[in-house]
């Protein structure tokens, strides 16, 4: 995003970061920037819908009653509140700090984006993501639409602007594609978004909070190797990074920097401190000074193996039967 950074291990959006002691944790364990937790417009219309129909409650109880309370303006109070908080966690540590905003109208988009820079932060994550739900959705419109909110964000702010993204486009190449062409100055891959569940006990749908795990981290590698050199913005990872081992594959892959969440949550905020000590080690094991000198090392423009980022399915050559039962201990 134009920023220069300590180290490649940025701690993403959480409730963690609103606690100024956790915070003040994690610059401590050498994360070289956080991401505060996101501002929802959604959040914002519940609030002020509850207060309506508090202040309204008895109003039409009596004819007498009805000019009880004024037409209540919007509440701001959960606005205020959060931006408050998010200016504080800016003065309280020396390391960069984002703002994220997750929005639904155009409008509300650049507005809030304003009051976020205004909170004086380093830069602003927009959370852009697609849940397919209906069928007839123009995932073209879609995609234009996105593309038009990034625009009037850069046109209203003067810090640098990062879109978080879903896989769930039909081409995630190509909607990052439009928005690099569009001005934005970073990329967050992937968003992690909650899925539904089930309970059979109570036939109601439910929504656990699952954290990622170290399996996860292989869909945004992909698309890391498939992007590195051909974007303007900056690369960063997120999903699945548990380690220095993680990171270091990520970097390999062809990425910025990296996001991590679930770790801090599973591992403590000072795991940090053993990742960057982890990287430290595997570069001086292989004499690198610096993250340049192997980014992208293995990214698909410059891997010797172009079928890497190629296939998708189980080939015999990529991925033997014989490996597969003797992992799961099916055959000795």
């Amino acid at each position: 995003m134009g920023l220069e950074l300590k180290n490649p291990i940025i701690v993403g959006a959480n409730n963690m970061v609103t606690n100024p002691d956790g915070l003040k944790r994690m610059e401590d364990a050498g994360a070289s920037a956080v991401v505060y937790k996101s501002l929802f417009e959604e959040q914002i219309q519940m609030k002020n819908l509850e207060d309506y129909e508090r202040t309204t409650e008895y109003e039409d109880r009596h004819a007498e009653m009805i000019t009880l309370f004024p037409d209540p303006k919007p509440d701001s109070s959960y606005q205020d509140e959060h931006l408050l908080n998010l200016r504080k966690a800016k003065e309280s540590v020396s390391i960069p700090v984002f703002g994220s905003l997750n929005a639904r109208h155009s409008e509300t988009w650049v507005e809030y984006a304003k009051k976020i820079e205004e909170a004086g932060v380093d830069g602003i994550e927009l959370n852009f993501y697609t849940v397919p739900e209906k069928f007839n959705n123009d995932e073209n419109h879609l995609e234009e639409k996105q593309t038009e909110i990034l625009k009037l964000v850069k046109n209203s702010v003067k810090i640098p602007v990062a879109v978080k993204l879903s896989s769930f486009y039909s081409n995630p190449l190509q909607i990052i594609a439009m928005l690099d062409n569009s001005g934005a100055n970073g990329f967050v891959l992937f968003n992690r978004l909650f899925q539904p569940d089930i309970d059979t006990d109570t036939e109601q749908i439910k929504f656990p909070y699952n954290l990622s795990n170290g399996e996860d981290h292989r869909l945004p590698l992909r698309f890391a190797g498939l992007l590195h050199g051909h974007t303007k913005g900056s690369m960063c990872a997120n999903t699945g990074i548990f380690s220095g081992n993680d990171v270091v594959k990520m970097i390999l892959a062809g990425a910025d920097c990296v996001q991590v969440v679930s770790t801090l949550y599973l591992n403590q905020i000072e795991t940090i401190s053993t990742m960057l000590t982890d990287i430290e080690k595997w570069m001086d094991n292989r004499g690198y000074k610096s993250l340049s000198e192997f980014k992208g090392k293995l990214s698909r423009k410059n891997s010797e193996d172009k079928n890497t980022y190629h296939r998708a399915q189980y080939l015999d050559f990529i991925l033997s039967t014989s490996e597969i039962l003797k992992k799961y201990k099916v055959i000795n």
